[in-house]
């Protein structure tokens, strides 16, 4: 044997060099989205997002595979991104978006060979679609201005937009601005073509000032054909100049064989009606319904209603989850839902008949279930230790079987930390449960300096799933251990649980974070409980610059990103009013109490951490101006801080190369006050106020 086969033997044979979970592996991560089963249940198309470094974006295309997990292949090759695939009824092409062309339009793809072709050529973008269930008409959203009557009076007053020399806007109702965008007149509408094109777009939505689907994150699971093709089931929040304090989305039937105004089906409800799904036979419309109008985190309940008699019933009432989606399993005797529960977010199926909930995908989070051939489910499955890939289970939740493993080669030289769950007794000694994930390379003899996360929302959770903006395997490969809790207000352990943090941001859940976090000090031996640093974003970077009034002297560091620090100033420039008149009980004017309970602004006097402060230029939910002010605090203190400022990012880092600024910064503050010979904060800098000069 020669010596050159003898050393690739052995480099054969040789395990893979590996290294813990960096910024780099996590922005280079491929994702996987938008599973769609074909109409016989054999196949299954997905989206694949990769990221382009150089161009700092991500890129999307469609795959195929067999529902078996066999015969995985690449449909689309184009540079431009692919997304949201749909299935003909006869199961022999996709309907998908494309932007290639220079404009996101719906194309066709013959899965039997040949090139993708344009189904639309409008000339404004489509940011979503469905297709009926006879394959021969097309739901279409477009943004246009909505007292235009025809698409070209749009493009000619957008033309006419690009070419004055004046730039001013002129408003008379909110939303001014809203999420990352300045409002400039145009919705949201749905439009309906035929397929063929032998007929132009024509907007259902016509006249209404409104959004379908709705602003900032509606989409095609929003609206859907009826079963005979012959109308248009969508939502929108059609309220007038009430619509930055109302949560009153509704759901509207646009006939489709005659112009006429959209029909509102659920008048009586004030609160959120959405999702939209009719049953196989056409006999039932399920929805997802909250009650309580003005709480965006209400509990959602899955409503079934006849169709078109119009009766309804709440399914599995009992059941104090809050279902994510929903879809009917082919014999229409069951649904599928996701839901948050007890840290995890498991699917779900739920008996029509009986109301009976059965989990079908087991711990991790699960997204897009839906049936496929032999009585299956597909659904992608995730977990602290995995990103996403698709899955499939039998109905009651055996057999799980993995079909894809999207990274692979990027996991075969990844080393992770392990994690558990944790309960402790936590406010009016209430069971409470987080999660500690142990550093990469984990050594029971020493001692690690802690990150402790505390999640947004309010009313959210730092579960079992694989984050890519708040991963806490970033830390654990950078040595530290996290630590998360689910304090009161976090979803998944029942609506009174979630409910209670309203009018109380600043206590029941900084008494949980306390006591969880000694806790785990307690009960994990390895976590170092002298070098902690708090990390935050949204309400979290709130509760950090809570905890820097109220715990002046526990952390080493604190780290705030998008938080705020007057909640009473926030009311007055950020954009979904409902959600501080919800949590604070009312506006600051009728309410103050509720604005300035827990307040941070009124205790900067009591500021000794070392903060890192992040914030984005587009963000309009908490705006920059939070993020200076407590700069500015911290500077005028002469507490030691720093400020990280993203132009051109909103309430998230999205961007590629802005996230690994963003961590790489973090761990930079991290490791200087954990890590280092630095103690805990004493005291601020002695920073003497000038005299005003006579």
């Amino acid at each position: 044997m020669s010596l050159s086969l003898m050393a690739a033997l052995a480099l054969a044979a040789a395990p893979a060099k590996t290294q813990p979970y960096t910024i780099q592996d996590q922005v280079s991560m491929r994702r996987i989205s938008s599973p769609s089963a074909s109409p016989d249940g054999k196949r299954i198309a997905f989206v694949l997002r990769s990221t382009d470094l150089e161009a700092n974006k991500g890129r999307t295309d469609l795959w195929l595979i067999n529902a078996d997990g066999s015969g995985l292949r690449q449909l689309t090759h184009s540079p431009e991104s692919e997304g949201q695939p749909v299935w003909s009824p006869d199961g022999q092409s996709l309907f998908f978006l494309s932007s290639r062309g220079g404009s996101s339009q719906v194309f066709r793809l013959p899965l039997d060979g040949g090139e993708a072709q344009n189904v639309t050529k409008l000339p404004l973008d489509v940011g979503a679609f469905a297709l009926s269930r006879d394959g021969k008409t097309l739901a279409v959203a477009l943004e246009v201005f909505p007292d235009c009557a025809t698409l070209e009076c749009n493009t000619q007053r957008l033309k006419a937009k690009t070419q004055q020399k004046n730039t001013g806007r002129v408003y008379d109702k909110l939303f001014v601005r809203h999420w990352d965008s300045w409002a400039d007149g145009r919705r949201n509408h749905l439009f309906v073509l035929p397929v063929d094109g032998s007929a132009a777009p024509r907007d259902v939505m016509a006249g209404m000032d409104a959004d379908g689907p709705s602003k900032p994150f509606g989409g095609p699971d929003e609206f859907t054909f009826t079963p005979d093709g012959k109308g248009l089931v969508f939502t929108a929040r059609d309220v007038g100049n009430t619509e930055s304090w109302s949560t009153d989305l509704d759901l509207f039937l646009a006939p489709l064989d005659k112009p006429g105004t959209p029909r509102k089906l659920t008048e009586k409800n004030r609160a959120t009606d959405t999702h939209p799904v009719f049953s196989p036979d056409g006999k039932t419309l399920a929805y997802l319904a909250m009650s309580r109008p003005g709480f965006e985190s209400d509990r959602l309940r899955v409503v079934l209603r006849s169709w078109p008699e119009g009766k309804e019933r709440v399914l599995a009432e009992p059941w104090d989850r809050s279902p994510g989606s929903l879809t009917w399993m082919p014999d229409g005797k069951s649904v599928l839902v996701t839901a948050d529960d007890m840290g995890q977010h498991p699917a779900f199926s739920i008996d029509v008949a009986s109301g009976q909930v059965r989990a079908i995908s087991g711990k991790g989070g699960a997204v897009d279930p839906q049936p496929v051939a032999d009585g299956r489910v597909i659904f992608l499955r995730e977990d602290l230790k995995a990103p996403a890939d698709l899955y499939s289970a039998r109905a009651d939740g055996s057999d799980v079987r993995q079909l894809t493993r999207v990274n692979e080669e990027t996991l075969a030289r990844i080393r992770f930390g392990d994690y558990e769950q944790f309960e402790f007794a936590g406010w009016n000694g209430e069971t409470v449960r987080g999660y500690v994930v142990k550093p990469v390379d984990f050594d029971a003899k020493k001692k690690y300096p802690v990150a402790f996360l505390i999640h947004g929302g309010p009313q959210g959770s730092f579960g079992n799933r694989f984050n890519y903006r708040w991963n806490p395997q970033t830390y654990a490969g950078r040595g530290y251990a996290a630590v998360m809790v689910d304090f009161h207000g976090s979803t998944g352990y029942g609506q009174a649980f979630t409910d209670s943090i309203s009018g109380d941001w600043g206590g029941k859940p900084l008494e949980d974070l306390q006591k969880g976090l000694e806790a785990a000090i307690k009960r994990y031996g390895f976590l170092d409980g002298d070098k902690v640093c708090a990390l935050g974003a949204s309400y979290g970077g709130y509760m950090i610059n809570w905890i820097a009034g109220q715990m002046p002297e526990r952390f080493r560091c604190l780290v705030n990103h998008d938080g705020n620090l007057d909640e009473k100033l926030a009311y007055f420039n950020t954009e979904e009013l409902w959600f501080p008149e919800w949590e604070h009980g009312g506006t600051p004017w009728d309410k103050p109490e509720g604005y300035t309970k827990h307040n941070p602004i009124d205790h900067v006097g009591k500021w000794k951490t070392p903060m890192l402060v992040i914030h984005g230029g587009q963000d309009f939910r908490v705006v920059d101006t939070q993020g200076l002010s407590t700069f500015t605090v911290l500077q005028r203190r002469g507490i030691p801080s720093k400020l990280l400022y993203f132009p051109d990012e909103n309430h998230w880092v999205l961007k590629p190369a802005n996230s690994i600024q963003w961590h790489e910064t973090v761990f930079d503050w991290l490791d200087q006050w954990a890590k280092g010979g630095n103690k805990k904060p004493t005291g601020p800098a002695v920073v003497p106020v000038a005299k005003e000069a006579h």
